[in-house]
């Protein structure tokens, strides 16, 4: 991966032509440029709280809420992180409430204040209900089950009674 130096060198064509849109290239370049100008202190992120690390990750372009919100809880590791905005967390709280529409952000939030401090790991789960159980192969044998039959003891080996 190129540090944000080497990046900037880049030709934006060459960044395109490996599959990056116009507007991925010029969110890259102004991380880079963020990262450079120490707008955005990468190696101190650890250190700030979580508001501190939203506003310095987002203060650059195209870097949003959730992208803050992804990296406070997969890099940093944070215990008290709800993605609000994201897609499968609203889809998982409107099916777990059983609510006839999506859930705002807004409303995620409000819910998710009694999951606090734990709300990463709720995350975690909501994230988890969400996906589908494998269903079974067509035509899969079913495993056998054995039904052993205990073996018998013999005399010297069974226990004796007291008498």
């Amino acid at each position: 991966m190129p540090s944000p130096v080497e990046l900037l060198a880049l030709d934006p064509a060459d960044l395109k032509s490996v599959g990056l849109s116009r507007m991925k290239v010029e969110y890259l370049r102004s991380l880079a440029e963020h990262i450079i100008s120490g707008e955005l202190q990468i190696d101190h992120l650890d250190k700030l709280s979580d508001d501190e690390v939203r506003a310095q990750i987002t203060a650059s372009r195209g870097l949003g809420r959730w992208t803050a919100d992804m990296f406070l809880l997969i890099n940093l590791e944070r215990p008290d992180i709800l993605p609000i905005g994201d897609l499968g967390i609203r889809s998982a709280v409107q099916r777990l409430y059983r609510l006839d529409q999506l859930p705002t952000p807004r409303e995620v939030d409000a819910i998710g204040e009694k999951w606090r401090p734990n709300r990463s790991l709720a995350s975690l789960y909501l994230w988890a209900s969400t996906r589908q159980a494998p269903k079974p192969v067509r035509g899969a044998a079913k495993p056998v089950r054995q039904t052993a039959k205990p073996a018998k003891q013999s005399r010297r080996t069974r226990p004796t009674s007291s008498r």
